[in-house]
């Protein structure tokens, strides 16, 4: 076995960093080949440091074109790129770029094959296929830090669960849920390779691995310098339009299995178990989708289903609270007393706007009322404090899965500084300054502290003035519903065709829902700009590592979007009728246009309407840019090749005709689900039925993901990840918000609070203690009172007196107008459920995470065995290489250091 004696730092990033001789390292790797042959055409194959045939030995006809090998058959493609070479000013350049940059990409070790342009199906693109040798391989998971097997798992399995036989319709075949065996494991070093289970050295290393490993070189690959920088990484060539793309293989067509033998044909096994809807009642194949994506997609997946699985709960229960209130509707009082003629019809209420609306009769409003009972009943708040718990028990079951498969995907000793040691080629490309790294006393680039600081200067403007703009584009949203209100309320009442539903679609209504579809389209629209501004200014910031950079684009993104989607919200909830002020002395926005009123029965249903526009709205339009736009592009991409032979449409053309699954793919998907999280916690007590909404939209979602994943993007660079990130303390603020925001929407936007008061304090009739509750709840203006500015144009019925939504005295009170000892009963009630609710909840939310521990126990103990036993062999390994070095002689090994080994072996075995 050709072992390499370069130490494991010494790689191709030094080789980015060096300043004197910057391919010094890589040369190491360079293989045996007659001199001044070298891979500078764009038609040349590389096969030196091989006995392999030339590719004048071989007959192109006989290889399947759908094959994921070289020519010769043995060597598997790893990574691909491909480019066009048009004859433009900038063609030289590009060439010369592409010369330098295949030629380090060999001095590291890696074999190269192109494909000419007249191969290809379009007869303009050159395909340069890449093969990581064993090698390079070694030395990079040695850097990578990569664990590999060393001993089959001899940990009993988990004891069976009772329900297993309940849930077997839902499972998947063991050999699609558990590909291969689980092995114990330990980070590869190139000395020590005897002790790894190593088989078969050309699939020892899986082929997720290998495009990671491979993705490594080619992110620090230098080739050339412009400007007296250096230029280095596949990415600044893709920008440049050097390469136009850069992916690992599918190792199949999704739809039927590979007719290579030694092929797995796993993505045709994930689009048959897991990509199709018909399947959307299984369970995850998660261990075969890590193997082959990745553990960074496979912990999203994972995530996305455990909290799929959740929300059935969530579902559940505020389905059950929803039947409720449909099943109580003809018992409400308040509605009752609204659409009774004798009350609600002799009701007379004041104008909703000035001069041009009309007075009205408050059993107008009697269907609404009816549905606003649906979701404004004592089902509400039991559903409110229930969330408020649901949210801490999915949280806390969710860190306990997380740490599950920690252990069960190799990812315990997985630590983020491994990340944060690998810096951005982007940051080393643009830092010109090097200082001493106070740790590894080695010379490293970095941003000085006033470029730094104008540049988050920048940053932080431009992400204040595009939060304004939404906060700016919401008061638009509000002065159009002050505007259209009177238009609205003077169609509905002229317009004989709007007379039957004129009941269930009041104007109130109407205004509500137009705003809310308006609203929605602004939201997408301002989505559509922000993102683009998020991605440029944090390019701007230069973060240091990649993690750094996805955790502030995320913090970024989130702010605005959580503005952009919930602002209309917390209007309705928190601002909408609470500063009206009273008739002849009304609070105006702007001084012109007249605050909203809610509706006699309140807020809530508006809330409600508001809810399931956005959030329904918002799913809808995601499931079409997720699934169709895709789709349309492939489809419109391949339409020439589709009318070609399939033996002349290659694996690789194949997979370059498909949709990019970039570096941001996984970014966006956390991002659609956490702002659906944020709906159904933030305001789920004004719509019990958002879980269920939610749980529907997330089975779809799981299918759509996973088949666009499989069918219609290129497979993506497997990446690590050991948790989801800062995802996880979003969705820690998003709860704790949640409790608040749900008892000031119980409190203050539904008509609880005001209703238990009345129920217990101002009640008139001992039988029936909410009979007139509706008369109490309206005070009473004397229409002659009415300034000449507001004051209706027309009173047909020479009305007296008119009601309005609040609690003030009459006009012949001593205190006209002034609010009477009920408001300030109701708001002292509404504070104290406010601090009571809040408290309560809190208290059982930190309860119920202290009670049940992050890491399962069963989880503990197995981390600890495998831990010892995997000591235990690297130990035993040690004492047999001393043994036979002391067997042959070493005078190195001393009989002192052999005792030494052994004595660590008896204190791991203490421990």
């Amino acid at each position: 076995m050709n072992r390499l004696g370069k130490k494991a730092n010494e790689t191709l990033i030094e080789m980015a960093l060096s300043a004197d001789d910057d391919i010094a390292v890589l040369t190491k790797f360079t293989p045996s080949q007659s001199e001044g042959e070298e891979c500078n055409g764009p038609e040349t194959i590389s096969t030196a440091g091989s006995e392999i045939p030339s590719s004048s030995e071989i007959d192109k006809r006989h290889q399947s074109k759908d094959s994921i090998f070289f020519r010769d058959g043995v060597r598997r493609i790893d990574f691909v790129l491909s480019y066009v070479d048009d004859l433009n000013k900038e063609w030289e350049k590009k060439l010369e770029r592409r010369k330098e940059f295949e030629s380090n990409l060999q001095k590291a070790g890696l074999e190269l094959e192109t494909e000419d342009k007249k191969e290809s199906e379009d007869g303009k693109i050159f395909f340069v296929k890449i093969h990581a040798p064993w090698e390079v391989l070694i030395t990079y998971a040695e850097v990578l830090n990569i664990k590999v097997p060393i001993r089959e798992n001899d940990i009993p399995p988990m004891v069976e669960n009772p329900l297993d036989c309940v849930l077997f319709p839902l499972r998947l075949p063991e050999k699609v849920m558990h590909p291969e065996p689980d092995y114990f494991t330990a980070p590869f070093s190139k000395d020590k390779q005897e002790l790894y289970l190593i088989n078969d050295e050309s699939t020892f290393f899986s082929p997720s691995m290998r495009n990671r490993i491979v993705n490594y070189i080619l992110t620090r690959c230098p080739y050339g310098t412009e400007e007296g920088k250096k230029k280095f990484g596949i990415k600044r060539l893709l920008n440049n339009g050097t390469y136009t793309a850069a992916y690992p293989l599918h190792d199949c067509q999704y739809w039927k299995k590979a007719s290579d033998p030694n092929c797995d044909s796993e993505r045709y096994t994930l689009y048959m178990e897991w990509a199709r809807f018909l399947r959307f009642y299984k369970e995850q194949p998660l261990v075969l989708i890590r193997k082959y994506y990745g553990e960074k997609i496979g912990i999203y997946f994972a995530w996305l289903g455990f909290y799929t699985e959740m929300l059935f709960l969530a579902a559940v229960v505020g389905l059950i609270c929803f039947l409720y209130g449909l099943f109580t509707m003809d018992e409400n009082m308040s509605s009752k007393e609204i659409c009774d003629p004798a009350i609600g019809g002799e009701i007379i209420m004041c104008p909703l706007c000035d001069r041009d609306c009309e007075y009205w009769r408050l059993n107008t409003t009697c269907e609404s009322s009816q549905y606003s009972h649906l979701f404004d009943n004592v089902a509400t708040l039991f559903f409110a404090i229930f969330m408020g718990i649901w949210v801490t028990l999915f949280l806390e079951f969710w860190k306990r899965r997380q740490a599950r498969l920690k252990y069960e995907w190799d990812l315990v000793d997985f630590e983020e500084e491994q990340q944060q040691l690998q810096l951005r080629p982007e940051y080393e490309a643009k830092c010109t300054q090097k200082k001493k790294n106070p740790v590894t006393q080695e010379m490293e680039p970095y941003i000085p502290l006033t470029s730094q600081a104008v540049r988050f200067c920048i940053s932080g403007a431009t992400v204040l003035f595009w939060v304004s703009l939404i906060i700016a584009s919401m008061i638009a949203v509000i002065v159009y519903r002050l505007a259209v209100y009177a238009a609205f309320a003077s169609l509905m009442e002229n317009t004989q065709t709007l007379q039957p539903i004129s009941g269930v679609l009041t104007p109130q209504l109407a205004t509500s829902v137009t705003a809310s579809c308006l609203n929605f389209v602004i939201i997408m629209i301002l989505n559509f700009f922000y993102e683009r501004i998020a991605i440029w200014i944090t390019d701007m910031e230069i973060p240091r590592t990649h993690m750094e950079y996805e955790n502030r684009l995320t913090m970024k993104m989130f702010l605005f979007q959580f503005v952009n989607y919930y602002s209309s919200c917390f209007y309705v909830a928190f601002f909408k009728g609470k500063f009206v002020g009273y008739p002849g002395a009304y609070t105006y926005m702007f001084n012109r246009w007249r605050n909203e009123e809610c509706d006699p029965a309140g807020c809530l249903i508006e809330l409600t309407t508001q809810l399931t526009i956005v959030m329904a709205g918002k799913q809808i339009w995601g499931n079409i840019q997720e699934a169709i736009v895709p789709w349309i592009c492939n489809w419109w991409g391949r339409r020439k090749a589709r009318n070609n032979p399939e033996n002349l449409y290659s694996r690789w053309e194949q997979d370059h005709d498909l949709q990019t699954f970039g570096a941001l793919g996984l970014f966006y998907e956390y991002l659609e689900m956490v702002i659906q999280f944020g709906f159904i916690t933030l305001f789920v007590a004004s719509f019990p039925l958002a879980p269920l909404l939610a749980l529907m939209n997330n089975i779809l979602e799981i299918r759509v993901d996973s088949w666009k994943l499989t069918t219609q993007y290129r497979r993506p660079v497997a990446a690590k990840a050991h948790s989801i990130g800062v995802w996880q303390e979003i969705l820690n603020g998003m709860a704790i918000l949640s409790v608040v925001t749900n008892a000031f929407i119980v409190a203050f936007t539904s008509d609880m609070i005001p209703r238990l008061v009345y129920y217990y304090a101002y009640f008139e009739n001992e039988h029936s203690p909410m009979s007139g509750y509706i008369n109490n709840s309206l005070s009473v203006f004397l229409i002659s009172d009415f300034p000449e500015e507001n004051k209706p144009k027309e009173n047909p019925e020479n009305f007296v007196i008119c009601r309005y939504r609040d609690y003030r005295y009459p006009p012949d009170h001593e205190k006209k107008y002034m609010h009477t000892m009920q408001f300030w009963h109701i708001l002292a009630a509404k504070l104290a459920f406010i601090i009571i609710m809040e408290h309560v909840v809190f208290i059982v939310k930190f309860f119920v995470a202290w009670m049940i521990p992050d890491v399962p126990a069963d989880v503990k103990a197995k981390i600890k065995r495998e831990k010892y036993l995997t000591q235990k062999i690297l130990h035993e390994y040690e004492l047999e290489k001393l043994k036979e070095r002391l067997c042959q002689g070493d005078t190195g090994a001393t009989e002192k250091e052999f005792i030494a080994t052994e004595g660590r072996m008896e204190l791991s075995r203490a421990m």
